[in-house]
């Protein structure tokens, strides 16, 4: 380990060591040239390396030290689906590090309508040093990494969010430290693509992973299944119960997301019938653990899946988790294109 210059900001995190002011880095995991498309491929080490390579540069940030991670780096986020979070979190983390991000909406491109998706693929991928997606089919994303020929990240689908599990977990091992062993319960819409992502990333980190939800709403069984096979060898515990209040008793943290994701609005009275019961209000907070945190992905429709009161409650930590969303990213377009 070289002396560390005045100002650095060393993280010593998982055998991370990152200096800085001198950009001298040394990385006990590549991931150079991987893609993101679900976390389903990450071994627990490279879960855990990104994670904290998140806390070494959002310490670096609010530092002020400006990064050179991604000098000379040109990537594109595509979005068939509107974002706040995503695409504020893409573009910032790649200018932070002196990168640039190119915006491409869904009319500014012809992704799906003149030029089929491997085409689009093979043309950024001339253009770009890495492509983000966000929209609907999740075998779109699959199809650009096939062709792009280089690294793919899926900023959203129906079917999974890896980046929003990133952050939640860089969330909590913020508020309680090593992360394994401890519950998080997802309450209300099950098979959405948060609850995907969050048992998946739970099976690899040894988290008590429980899914509170009606029958009609129960994860997708075969990745119920793949999850606690995984969850096996890691120590994690991975359940499906239909009781919320019996679901979220002792647990270190309760998530929720929408009733309705993107796409599924005309299902929205239907679903507000079936998970009223399933809202996180004050009573189900208070059979969780003392210590206990809030978290959500937003944007939140307040009065339905939480409480105006459990929002923005001291519990709450859906903004900082929403912050970490940049630094989660940016960790992810760092490990695998950046100049380490």
């Amino acid at each position: 380990m070289g002396v560390e210059a005045p100002g650095a900001c060393p993280c010593h995190c998982f055998g991370i060591n990152l200096i800085f002011a001198r950009g001298e880095i040394k990385v006990p995991v590549n991931l150079r040239g991987r893609h993101l498309l679900w976390l389903k491929d990450y071994k627990p080490e490279e879960i855990k390396y990104l994670l904290n390579l998140a806390i070494s540069l959002k310490a670096k940030k609010r530092a002020g030290i400006k990064g050179n991670l991604l000098n000379g780096k040109n990537i594109a986020l595509i979005f068939e689906k509107p974002s706040t979070r995503t695409r504020c979190a893409f573009t910032v983390a790649c200018l932070d590090e002196g990168g640039h991000a190119e915006f491409l909406g869904k009319s500014d491109i012809q992704l799906g309508h003149k030029e089929d998706v491997k085409d689009t693929a093979r043309v950024l991928g001339r253009m770009f040093d890495g492509i983000q997606f966000r929209g609907f089919k999740q075998s779109v994303v699959e199809e650009l990494a096939m062709y792009a020929g280089v690294p793919v990240w899926n900023g959203l689908t129906d079917s999974y969010h890896p980046t929003q599990a990133l952050a939640d977990v860089m969330t909590m091992q913020e508020c309680f430290g090593d992360v394994k062993g401890l519950k998080l319960v997802y309450v209300g819409d099950g098979r959405n693509n948060v609850a995907n992502s969050l048992m998946i990333i739970s099976s690899k980190l040894g988290i008590h992973y429980v899914t509170a939800a009606p029958k009609e709403l129960h994860p997708d069984e075969s990745l119920l299944e793949e999850c606690r096979s995984e969850g096996a060898k890691h120590g994690a515990i991975i359940e499906v119960m239909e009781d919320p209040y019996e679901a979220v008793k002792g647990a270190q943290a309760i998530y929720t997301d929408v009733w309705a994701s993107m796409g599924e609005e005309e299902k929205l009275a239907e679903r507000v019938k079936l998970l009223k019961p399933y809202q996180v209000n004050r009573s189900l907070m208070n059979l969780a653990d003392k210590d206990a945190i809030f978290l959500h992905c937003l944007p939140a429709v307040k009065g339905n899946e939480v409480t105006e009161e459990v929002f923005e409650s001291s519990q709450s930590k859906v903004f900082e988790e929403a912050e970490n969303r940049l630094h989660t990213i940016k960790a992810v377009i760092v490990a695998t294109i950046g100049n380490l």
